[in-house]
This record gives C-alpha cells, sequence and structure tokens, in this order.
C-alpha cells in the first residue's frame, strides 16, 4: 500500500514535469531592426531646435547684460562704502554695511531666479518639441519596419548609414514644428510621481 501511495505521489510529480518538456518553449524575441537617431543633431539642425537656441543666447545676453549693469553699480557703491567705513560712526557704518550686504545678496538672488527661469523656459522649449517629435519617430519607425530605436550616441559602430533616421526626422519635424515661442514666465512642470 506505501508503495502505492509513494508511486502515485511521485507520478503526480512527474506529470508537471513531463508536461514542461513537451510543452512549446517561449516565443523567441524579434529579430532587431533598428533605427538610430541623433538627437543632439535634431537640437542643433532642426529649424525649431535653431529657433530655441537663437531665443535663449539672446535672453541669456540680456539676462547677463541686466545683471551686470546692476553688479557694477553695486561695486562702485561697494569702493565707496570702503572709503566711508573709516570716518563713520559705527552704528551708521554697521547699517550701511548691512544694507550694502542685503544689496549683494538680493542681486545673487535675482541672477539665480533669472538662470531658473532660463532652465525651466528652456525645458518646456524642448519638452514641446519632443512631444512634436514623437509621433514623427513612431511613423519612420514603422515606415522602416523598426522594432527598435537607438540614440546615435549609443552606437560604437555601424557600417551603414541607412540605420540613421535622422534626417528624415528633421525635415518632418521642420514642416510640422519650424518655429517656437519661449515663455520666460513658464511655470516648472510638477515632479513626476
Amino acid at each position: 500500500m506505501k508503495k502505492t501511495v509513494l508511486a502515485l505521489a511521485l507520478a503526480g510529480f512527474a506529470i508537471p514535469a513531463a508536461s514542461l518538456l513537451t510543452t512549446p518553449a517561449l516565443a523567441d524575441p524579434p529579430q532587431p531592426k533598428i533605427v538610430v537617431i541623433d538627437r543632439a543633431a535634431i537640437m542643433q539642425f532642426s529649424k525649431v531646435g535653431q529657433d530655441i537656441a537663437k531665443q535663449m543666447q539672446a535672453y541669456a545676453n540680456q539676462a547677463k547684460n541686466d545683471l551686470s549693469a546692476q553688479g557694477k553699480a553695486l561695486q562702485a557703491e561697494g569702493r565707496n562704502l570702503q572709503q566711508q567705513v573709516a570716518i563713520l560712526a559705527p552704528d551708521v557704518k554697521q547699517k550701511r554695511l548691512d544694507a550694502f550686504r542685503a544689496r549683494e545678496e538680493a542681486l545673487q538672488g535675482a541672477a539665480q531666479r533669472k538662470d531658473e527661469q532660463l532652465k525651466v523656459a528652456f525645458g518646456q522649449a524642448r519638452a514641446t518639441m519632443e512631444q512634436t517629435l514623437g509621433p514623427i519617430l513612431q511613423q519612420l519607425v514603422k515606415e522602416r519596419g523598426a522594432n527598435m530605436v537607438l540614440d546615435k550616441q549609443a552606437v560604437v559602430f555601424a557600417n551603414n548609414s541607412g540605420f540613421d533616421i535622422t534626417g528624415e526626422a528633421i525635415n518632418r519635424l521642420n514642416q510640422k514644428l519650424p518655429s517656437f515661442k519661449i515663455d520666460l514666465n513658464a511655470k516648472p512642470a510638477p515632479p513626476k510621481k
């Protein structure tokens, strides 16, 4: 009786093991059909990328000039204050030094806010460009029968330029989004959860 129960128990384990051997193996992954995209080139050579870069450069230069003028005025004020420090009463001296430091900190804060404002504006411009580029890339991938897209920076070697769809992507992006107006008052995107 014990041998029968043991044989049945072993048979119970043998059946699933045998069925694993006879079930068809998982399907092989599809053969890769790769296309390559150069995201940096798209940003640099597309009309919208050039438009964004030109606007960002103009805004950065304007901010630099504004802050530089304020900085020079503050430096002149600092030199004046250094000359007067020796003859000022201690309480007046302290008040003027505190006021000067507050103006220095305010200028540094303004520079940081301007830098952040430019970063947010650029980020949103780039995000808009990428949102427009997404469907273009999907269409190109479909047309080429590809199932994988690699950034050109990740490719070590390719013996054929036929993989690269950057030029066609730029042409289509130029048609769909030739320019973009930078919004310096743009709010930062909420963090992704």
